[in-house]
């Protein structure tokens, strides 16, 4: 029996460059920014710390994108920041617990969406109050009503300690 080979180095980034590519199309898909998401499978993928430079060499990104991204990921908890003595670059690893880390700044930004849609939804509903109370006015504030009761019920879900809790365990 002969013994599998090893991947070559190129083998090996070329793997390494279609799972970040599929990063960041999960996390446009899901409604993020797409190059955050190939900015946290890089990090995930890469065994130690790494400068924006280096991110931004290796995803041919421009240093405000892969900046932007990093501040990004950093809010969320999915990457931490790693200081290093005597060296004023910015240096980047993913979250020990990238799972957990996930799944706690997936709730993060939709709360932050909840928050967002229900200043939306009160103005409009503040507009409406306004105009004369014909029946396509009627129609829509009831349906504004309707969704911002909605959204809501999702606030609440969103802030119950059992999803918290869920959002932790690993």
């Amino acid at each position: 029996m002969t013994e599998p080979s090893l991947p070559t180095p190129a083998e090996e980034a070329a793997i390494k460059s279609r799972l970040v590519a599929s990063g960041g199309r999960l996390a446009q898909e899901f409604g993020f920014n797409r190059v955050a998401g190939e900015v946290l499978a890089n990090l995930y993928l890469t065994p130690r710390e790494a400068s924006l430079d280096a991110l931004e060499r290796e995803l041919r990104l421009s240093k405000a994108a892969v900046s932007l991204a990093a501040a990004q990921l950093e809010r969320l908890g999915l990457i931490h920041r790693v200081r290093k003595a005597g060296d004023r670059k910015r240096y980047y690893r993913s979250a020990d617990d990238v799972g957990s880390a996930l799944r706690h700044g997936i709730l993060k930004f939709a709360r932050a969406k909840a928050v967002a849609l229900d200043a939306d939804l009160q103005a409009a509903e503040e507009s409406l109050a306004g105009l004369k109370r014909e029946a396509g006015a009627r129609f829509l504030a009831a349906r504004v009503k309707r969704v911002r009761d909605l959204n809501r019920q999702a606030e609440r879900l969103l802030g119950n300690p059992l999803v918290k809790w869920f959002a932790k365990l690993g």
